[in-house]
C-alpha cells in the first residue's frame, strides 16, 4: 500500500470527507438548525415576554439566545459525524469564535468548527489518553484559529454584508430583484439561507428583499403544488420548506421559473414601494415563512426600533409575505402548464 493509498484509509478510517457537500451544504444546514434553536428560538421567546410583560420568558429567552455560538458549533460537528467527545468540545470553540467574530460570528463558527472537528476527528480513540488528548486538540485548534482569524473574518462578512445593504439603498429596484431572487434560490437548495443572511448579517432594506424572496419560494410552491398535494403540502411547505420541491426541481426545472420569477417582482415591491425592512435578527431574514419567523422577524424590528406601525406597514408584510407570491406564482404556473412545461405530477411530494 502507496502512502497515498495510507493516508487516504486512515481519513476514511475517521469519516473525514473533504467534500462540497460536507463542508458547504450538511455544516451549513446544521448551523442554521442550532442558530435557530438559540438565537432565533430565544428571540422569539423574549419578544414575547417584553411585548406581554412577562418577565420569565425575557430571561428564558435571553438565555437561548446566549448559547448560540456552542449551539452552532455543535450542530457541525453533528453533520460532520464528530464522536461524542469531539462533539462536546465543539461548545468551546463556538463561544469563542462567536464572541471574537462580532457581527460575522456565524460565518466565523462555520470556519472554526469544520477545522476543529476534522482536527479532533484525526486524534480521537487514537491514545490511551483519549479522554485528555481530544478535547485538548479540538478546543486549542479550534479557540486558537478562533483568537486569530475571528476577528478578520468577522470583519470581512461585515463589510460585505454592509455593501449589500448599502446597495440596495442606492439601488432599490435592481438589488431589490438581485437579493430576493438569490436569497430565495438558496432556501429552496440544500443550502442555507438563514446561515447565509445570518453570517452577513443581512438585515435593513436588504433584509426586507430576502425577506420577499423567501417567501415568494415557500408560498409560491405551497400554492402552486396545491392540486398535487392539498393540504399536507401548503403547510409542509408554506410552513416548513420548500427545500421538500428540490428533487421535483432536479428532474424539471421548469418548475422553479414560477416562485422564482415571483421573487423578482415581490423583492423590488418590497424595497420601492412598501420600503419592508429587516431590523430584526438577521437569521429572520432567511427564514421566509418557515414557522412565519421572517415577517415575525419584521415585527420584533417593529418593536426593537420603537416603530409603531401603520396601516400601510401591515398590508405591505402580509402582501409582501403571503398574498402575491400565493397569486404571482399561481398566475405564472398557470400558461407553464398549458404549453407542457409543467406537467401534472411534477410537484409531487413523495
Amino acid at each position: 500500500m502507496t502512502k497515498r493509498e495510507k493516508v487516504a484509509a486512515f481519513l476514511k478510517r475517521k469519516d473525514i470527507e473533504f467534500s462540497w457537500k460536507r463542508y458547504f451544504i450538511d455544516a451549513l444546514g446544521a448551523m442554521a438548525q442550532g442558530l435557530f434553536c438559540s438565537l432565533l428560538i430565544g428571540t422569539i421567546i423574549s419578544t414575547i415576554g417584553k411585548q406581554f410583560d412577562v418577565a420569565v420568558l425575557t430571561e428564558i429567552g435571553g438565555y437561548a439566545s446566549s448559547v448560540s455560538g456552542p449551539a452552532m458549533a455543535i450542530a457541525i460537528g453533528y453533520a460532520l459525524k464528530a464522536p461524542p467527545m469531539v462533539l462536546f468540545s465543539l461548545a468551546a470553540v463556538g463561544a469563542s469564535a462567536n464572541a471574537l467574530g462580532g457581527a460575522g460570528g456565524p460565518l466565523a463558527v462555520l470556519v472554526m468548527a469544520i477545522v476543529a472537528a476534522e482536527c479532533g476527528k484525526l486524534v480521537s480513540k487514537e491514545t490511551k489518553v483519549d479522554i485528555l488528548v481530544t478535547p485538548a486538540v479540538t478546543i486549542f485548534v479550534g479557540v486558537a484559529l478562533a483568537i486569530l482569524i475571528a476577528p478578520p473574518i468577522g470583519d470581512a462578512a461585515t463589510a460585505f454584508g454592509d455593501l449589500i445593504k448599502h446597495a440596495t439603498t442606492l439601488q432599490p429596484f435592481l438589488m431589490g430583484i438581485l437579493v430576493s431572487v438569490l436569497v430565495g434560490v438558496a432556501l429552496t437548495l440544500p443550502i442555507s439561507s438563514a446561515a447565509i443572511c445570518a453570517a452577513l448579517g443581512l438585515t435593513g432594506l436588504a433584509g426586507g428583499a430576502a425577506v420577499a424572496g423567501c417567501c415568494a419560494q415557500m408560498v409560491g410552491f405551497a400554492v402552486m403544488s396545491f392540486r398535487e398535494n392539498r393540504w399536507g403540502g401548503l403547510v409542509s411547505q408554506g410552513l416548513g420548506t420548500s427545500m421538500l420541491q428540490m428533487g421535483n426541481i432536479v428532474r424539471n426545472p421548469r418548475i422553479w421559473i414560477p416562485p422564482t420569477l415571483a421573487s423578482a417582482i415581490t423583492g423590488p415591491i418590497a424595497t420601492c414601494v412598501f420600503k419592508l425592512e429587516m431590523n430584526g435578527a438577521a437569521i429572520n431574514s432567511g427564514m421566509g415563512t418557515c414557522g412565519l419567523c421572517g415577517p415575525i422577524g419584521v415585527w420584533t424590528g417593529w418593536m426593537e426600533t420603537g416603530v409603531t406601525p401603520g396601516a400601510m406597514d401591515w398590508i405591505g408584510l402580509v402582501l409582501i409575505c403571503i398574498v402575491l407570491p400565493a397569486v404571482l406564482t399561481w398566475m405564472i404556473s398557470l400558461p407553464l402548464r398549458k404549453i407542457g412545461w409543467i406537467r401534472e405530477g411534477d410537484l409531487k411530494l413523495s
